[in-house]
């Protein structure tokens, strides 16, 4: 810390370490110093709108033509809203994974060290460690206390990812915990939480890459209970890492963590579910997802570039929230790529399928997989770089492979030379225009898993690997950026507290492709006013025990349930 200015050891002197702590990896705390030692740290200390300007502030260093070796993590310390509000507490935001240099941080590796350490705790989890006392009992609010102002929902500065669109605040780096009823083996993973209300929170569990919660609410429902769920909301960087990617459903994500920190990951008992949650998180959000009814959610803007239209999704009801003093609410920035999002996925990912198609499969002569993140969010578009005369056999299966690891991922999977940048998408298509001969070098795989995608009339229950037309036919939902309003203000900001030229790439903010209704126009307005809690009573009123989770919804449902 001797390399700290005066000013932001004073801004982060909230934020110090419990010397008597007795695990030794860093938790959200320590990677803070650390980010602030490596001058990858802004600090805001000042005022800033959480609904209106704080997403688009940090956006600009996606937008706005800065390497990506130059992007920080940012930490606001004082957010409101716009009614004025103060939170207690700061937002970090792109503070995970804003850059790779970010996440190497918080992984606590170097760059080519990272894919092999997650194939060692894949490979070898570590049972966590249950504790007695934990930070994230500091403070703890039960019952009839959360409907007390600032002590429920209300109290969290969650800001809107995409004003102008959203039409509310969402978790974006909410991390859930569900228990399987059968086996006991907890799930955490990342999901947006829309903030409903004081009490009740949003849950979508993209249904579309089946995951773990999703699968336990499943079995709750065959039961009819609610399913007991925590959420974390800021924790040791590793936990976040885990979160984030997919597992097996045999595999408890918290054990993987352990196994990357090098010991257990210190686990204390929720106070209101039977969970056990990570004792250093920030914020944890204890209650029961409704498995009776489903309401509506969204819309979001989402990691593939558009704004996810309303459906119906599960709810939360809140029965506790716990905290640490002056807590540190996480938020990943997402929507369009590259993102916060994309980094953190794209990290674990390569290494992982490198793994696949080398160590599993052994296919021979493969140099390297890279999976193109500008706007095409890390699944859709994958690069596999070949020695020079490796046998043509090898190199289809790969290809083939490639295509089955995941059941979503791979639209377009492409075999290059070690002499094609796979970053460069003018060399990629060199590749393919003057190194391939359609008729004989492609094949079209169907039956793929669509995955995480716009919905809209294109919308299949199937897709296929390599080959696809990507001309926009018929209408999209909005582009998942902050409207231009709002990024205009934000950049003022920028510029007023001296971040750095901006070189805006196209595009840098959201518009409308012809797939939104005047009703969402107004939920989204309300939510740059901050009177969003409007929009959640209408919702409330809105519920459904007839449709299916993910079911689209494409009419106002206060019109059509009068």
């Amino acid at each position: 810390m001797s390399d700290l200015t005066k000013s932001l050891k004073t801004a982060l002197s909230a934020y110090k370490r419990d010397e008597s702590a007795a695990h030794a990896y860093p938790d959200l705390r320590d990677h803070l110093h650390n980010l602030a030692a490596a001058g990858l740290l802004v600090v805001i200390d000042r005022p800033v709108n959480k609904d209106t300007i704080m997403h688009p502030l940090v956006r600009w260093q996606y937008r706005g033509g800065i390497p990506e070796k130059d992007r920080r993590a940012f930490l606001f310390t004082r957010p409101t809203d716009s009614k004025g509000k103060i939170y207690e507490g700061a937002v970090l935001i792109a503070g995970l994974a804003g850059s790779r240099d970010i996440y190497r941080i918080g992984f606590g590796a170097d760059l080519d060290a990272i894919g092999p350490a997650w194939l060692k705790a894949l490979n070898a989890p570590l049972a966590p460690k249950l504790v007695a006392q934990a930070p994230c009992h500091d403070i703890v609010y039960i019952g009839d206390e959360l409907d007390i102002p600032g002590q429920g929902l209300d109290g969290l500065p969650v800001p809107i990812s995409t004003p102008g669109w959203d039409n509310g605040p969402y978790l974006t780096a909410g991390h859930f915990i569900t228990k399987d009823p059968d086996t006991g083996i907890q799930n955490l993973g990342n999901y947006r939480g829309q903030i409903k209300g004081p009490r009740r929170l949003g849950m979508n569990p993209s249904v579309e890459i089946r995951p773990g919660i999703y699968v336990h609410w499943e079995k709750y429902k065959a039961r009819k209970e609610p399913l007991p769920c925590a959420v974390i909301i800021g924790c040791p960087p590793v936990v976040s890492y885990t979160a984030v990617q997919k597992m097996p459903e045999s595999l408890d994500e918290l054990h993987v963590a352990g196994a990357l920190a090098g010991e257990p990951i210190e686990v204390v008992k929720a106070k209101t579910v039977d969970l056990l949650v990570p004792a250093q998180a920030e914020i944890v959000i204890e209650g029961y997802i409704n498995t009776e009814f489903l309401e509506p959610e969204a819309p979001f803007g989402e990691s593939h570039g558009y704004v996810h239209l309303q459906e119906y999704n599960a709810f939360m009801d809140v029965t506790a929230i716990t905290r640490r003093r002056t807590p540190i609410l996480t938020s990943f920035i997402s929507q369009v790529t590259p993102s916060e999002s994309s980094v953190i996925r794209r990290a674990a990912m390569e290494p992982v399928m490198l793994n696949h198609l080398r160590s599993s499969m052994g296919v021979s002569g493969v140099r390297r997989v890279h999976m193109h993140e500008p706007l095409t969010s890390v699944i859709a578009l994958i690069a596999i770089q070949f020695a020079r005369n490796t046998p043509e056999t090898e190199i289809w299966r790969a290809l083939y492979g490639a295509s089955s690891l995941h059941r979503y991922a791979g639209k377009w999977i492409i075999a290059i030379d070690e002499d094609v940048d796979p970053e460069n998408a003018d060399a990629l298509f060199w590749a393919m225009s003057y190194r391939s001969q359609p008729q004989n070098d492609i094949r079209i795989l169907d039956r793929k898993d669509p995955g995480h995608g716009p919905r809209n009339a294109m919308s299949t229950k199937d897709s296929a690997s390599v080959l696809i037309n990507a001309t926009m036919r018929g209408d999209f939902p909005p582009i998942a950026l902050p409207k231009r309003e709002f990024m205009e203000e934000a950049r003022e900001l920028w510029h007023e507290i001296g971040l750095g030229v901006l070189k805006p790439e196209a595009p840098w903010h959201g518009y409308d492709l012809g797939l939104w209704p005047e009703w969402l126009e107004e939920q989204a307005r309300r939510a740059t006013r901050s009177e969003y809690f409007k929009t959640g009573e209408e919702i409330q009123s809105q519920r459904r025990n007839d449709v299916a989770m993910n079911a689209p919804i494409s009419e106002n449902p206060a019109e059509t349930t009068k």
